[in-house]
């Protein structure tokens, strides 16, 4: 991967996911651009890197410096997006009109820069409650909110790109995400990154329902890695799984970090199970390195 300064572009590059391919692709010599208005209620630190270059826009922004940004690009890496379950519902219309207007205006820029890739980030949500496990990607929908049905809307218009304006593309759904940089504030964070910092503030760990519902939990460093992997393999137009192939319930983990816990009432909106099949994702050369088990273990 010691490439000659190729250009992308990351959308939501300050984020928790988005900075480490931010760093990813630094690391990997990539000229790298990053579009992200450091707005989300998810984060409470945005992340740079000094070697990359900003811009603070929102992906909806008509005054976006389009040329600036996109011109020359080779892929564009698209993470920006309403990302949590609870704001989307209490929101509805702001996640629509980032995750589905916010992703056209991106993909139409892509197309009128003839960028080479275009990387959308999805997610495991649109499954919604398939007792169907492991979940292949041909599995019904079923989105259960308005996060997971305006992510699949931003799936289908980048099928729509690829079909009628030949913007090559990769959809990666990805399962729950943990890593270092996860949001530990408030109800909807990430679940591991919650239990650790409650950990670290001798504070019981809170599980919602009744703690037997099953995730999926991939690293973070291994979803980065695979939307490198996607954009520089030989697809031009895929849909992928990103998950670990194997769950774990809730009470697990929190037996793993503590017996300190107290449980919650169930939340609208949320599986029950996911379990992801990543067959398929061998097509990008992808496989999980990072089990959820060694990363608490080094973390507690």
């Amino acid at each position: 991967m010691n490439n000659s300064k190729i250009k992308v572009v990351v959308t939501g590059g300050c984020g928790f996911i988005g900075s480490h391919l931010v760093d990813l692709l630094i690391n990997s010599n990539y000229e790298v651009v990053v579009i992200d208005d450091k707005s989300s209620i998810s984060n409470e630190i945005f992340y740079v890197n000094k070697s990359a270059k900003y811009y603070t826009y929102s992906i909806t922004d008509e005054n976006i410096p389009h040329e600036e940004i996109f011109k020359d690009a080779v892929y564009v890496f698209h993470l920006a997006a309403e990302s949590r379950i609870g704001p989307s519902i209490d929101n509805p219309i702001k996640a629509a009109s980032t995750n589905i207007i916010g992703t056209t205006m991106m993909l139409q820029y892509s197309r009128l820069y003839n960028i080479k890739k275009f990387i959308y980030s999805s997610t495991s949500s649109v499954y919604g409650n398939t007792e169907n496990l492991p979940t292949t990607i041909n599995e019904s929908i079923n989105c259960l909110n308005p996060y997971s049905a305006t992510k699949y809307a931003g799936e289908k218009m980048v099928e729509m790109y690829y079909r009628m304006f030949e913007v090559n593309s990769v959809i990666l759904r990805y399962f729950n995400v943990f890593g270092d940089r996860s949001p530990v504030g408030g109800p909807y964070a990430p679940v591991v990154g919650i239990f650790l910092k409650q950990q670290h503030d001798n504070k019981p760990l809170t599980v919602v329902g009744d703690g037997n519902q099953r995730r999926d939990f991939i690293h973070v460093s291994d979803v980065v890695r695979a939307n490198l992997l996607a954009a520089i393999s030989d697809v031009d137009y895929g849909l992928f799984n990103v998950g670990s192939g194997t769950n774990i319930s809730i009470n697990e983990i929190a037996e793993l970090i503590s017996d300190n816990v107290v449980y919650l009432p169930p939340r609208i909106g949320e599986a029950k199970d996911t379990l992801a099949d990543i067959t398929l994702s061998s097509a990008i050369s992808f496989t999980p390195t990072i089990t959820i088990n060694d990363y608490i273990k080094s973390n507690n």
